[in-house]
């Protein structure tokens, strides 16, 4: 069998005034990530890891925040065009690993609402998909809860 991995990052500045999405779930909040799109940090990651695994670039290559286009769009939808090019490519999901980083607001809690949402999306058993919410222990940006981040690992294997 032939598999591929690759690892996504994003962080995003926290700001009031806006809602709080992460893997395409709202999280009630009264802060939410400033971006071009929603600025939902888990499905940018992933779909940096699923573009890293297929050698596809990065996210800003394929929806560079200088586009109008992409102004305030729901992250969900750029995850449904790096889909298509994994459906495209001969590989499949084998599983997802993600870590969420943020000091606010707890996410444990809205951990299996977010992979109810993302799995469907990417044609995956939740068994697929591992998602860990840690803080930051109060240290940096996201311990002084003024930003959130998230790593994701991605392998893909072969059809």
């Amino acid at each position: 069998m032939q598999y591929r991995t690759g690892i996504g990052f994003d962080i995003h500045r926290l700001v009031a005034g806006r809602p709080l999405f992460l893997g395409g779930v709202e999280i009630p909040y009264d802060k939410g990530l400033l971006g071009h799109s929603d600025g939902d940090v888990l499905i940018h990651a992933l779909c940096d890891a699923l573009l890293g695994a297929l050698a596809l670039g990065d996210i800003g290559e394929h929806f560079p925040d200088t586009d109008p286009k992409y102004k305030g769009i729901a992250s969900s939808q750029l995850l449904k065009t790096v889909k298509g090019f994994l459906d495209e490519s001969g590989y499949k999901i084998n599983n997802l690993d993600a870590i969420l980083i943020a000091q606010e607001p707890a996410l444990t809690p809205f951990k299996k609402q977010i992979k109810q949402k993302l799995c469907p999306l990417l044609d995956i058993p939740d068994s697929a998909l591992n998602i860990k919410a840690k803080t930051n222990e109060g240290l940096g940006a996201i311990g002084n809860n003024e930003a959130i981040a998230c790593y994701v690992s991605a392998s893909l294997v072969k059809i």
